[in-house]
């Protein structure tokens, strides 16, 4: 006489295969961290680098004097610096040295003050205020939203949210959202400060 088969309930399947993609991802992260790394250029594209392209009407985000010092207590080695007071982000190669920095455009909800590592990147989607953008790099979720750096498509700044909207998106210029993508591979470290 035939002995069934036993069925293996699913929460040992999902749990099993949880933990493999877990495993898998801990492996790749170590693996980018010792590989080799693009650096982000330490020039701004110039005027004429965007001949052909019609110019935004949007305004520029509030930039300052170039802050070319990277914020104290921002950790070290290769990441990605974002001071939420400032509202500037710097991309800061192995040897502590600030390749780029520029201002950007937050989102109505800040990420804590930390360190975070890049855990997606998608290429394109439209974001919540139905303008498509590019060069999305999430790296934390706060109360639900997802917080992640990106770009208009069209170079546009983001319009004033609706009042009470929550929004994660920390916007930037188009230039500097493909300097960033460039940049933040996955498992990148990204180190927010006040």
């Amino acid at each position: 006489m035939p002995v069934p088969a036993r069925r293996l309930p699913s929460w040992v399947w999902v749990t099993g295969l949880t933990g493999g993609a877990i495993a898998a991802v801990a492996v790749l992260s170590v693996r980018a961290e010792q590989g080799p790394h693009p650096t982000a250029s330490a020039t701004r594209p110039s005027a004429s680098a965007s001949a052909g392209t019609t110019a935004s009407a949007s305004p520029k985000p509030p930039d300052s004097a170039p802050k070319n010092q990277v914020p104290d207590a921002s950790g070290t080695g290769r990441r990605v610096v974002y001071d939420l007071s400032d509202r500037r982000v710097w991309l800061v190669d192995a040897d502590d040295t600030a390749r780029r920095t520029f201002t950007v455009w937050p989102g109505t909800v800040d990420p804590v003050p930390g360190s975070y590592t890049v855990s997606v990147r998608k290429d394109a989607t439209t974001g919540s205020d139905g303008v498509k953008i590019e060069h999305i790099i999430y790296f934390s979720v706060v109360s639900g939203v997802n917080i992640a750096f990106s770009n208009a498509v069209d170079g546009s700044s983001p319009p004033p949210a609706a009042a009470g909207a929550q929004t994660g998106g920390i916007r930037m210029a188009e230039a500097d959202g493909a300097a960033l993508w460039a940049f933040g591979d996955l498992g990148t470290k990204v180190r927010v400060v006040e």
